[in-house]
């Protein structure tokens, strides 16, 4: 069987941001976040993100399956790959464009 790959993700509260996590805390490209390669440090980071939701920087933190492929590593998922290229109604700007900054 293969190995399931994951990221954990999660939205800004102020700003609606899709958010992924990091080891020194979240960025906003899917690139820069951080990959779990095993299930019990996916569930751990997933249960300290859920702890953290108390300081309402952030909502609703989830894990999600990922892949590598050609060398990147893409969401398996058609919504994590929709949240990952940014509102679908604005292709002109933000991370559709290549634009996006914190």
């Amino acid at each position: 069987m293969a190995q399931t790959i994951q990221m954990l993700t999660a939205n800004r509260l102020k700003t609606g941001d899709v958010l992924y996590r990091h080891v020194s805390g979240w960025v906003l490209m899917l690139a820069d976040g951080e990959v779990y390669l095993d299930a019990a440090a996916a569930d751990a980071a997933l249960a300290a993100a859920q702890a953290e939701t108390v300081q309402n920087d952030f909502v609703a933190p989830y894990l999600f399956e990922v892949r590598e492929s050609a060398g990147r590593i893409v969401p398996v998922k058609e919504r994590e790959i929709i949240r990952a290229a940014g509102p679908t109604v604005h292709p002109h700007t933000g991370k559709q464009a290549g634009q996006y900054n914190a």
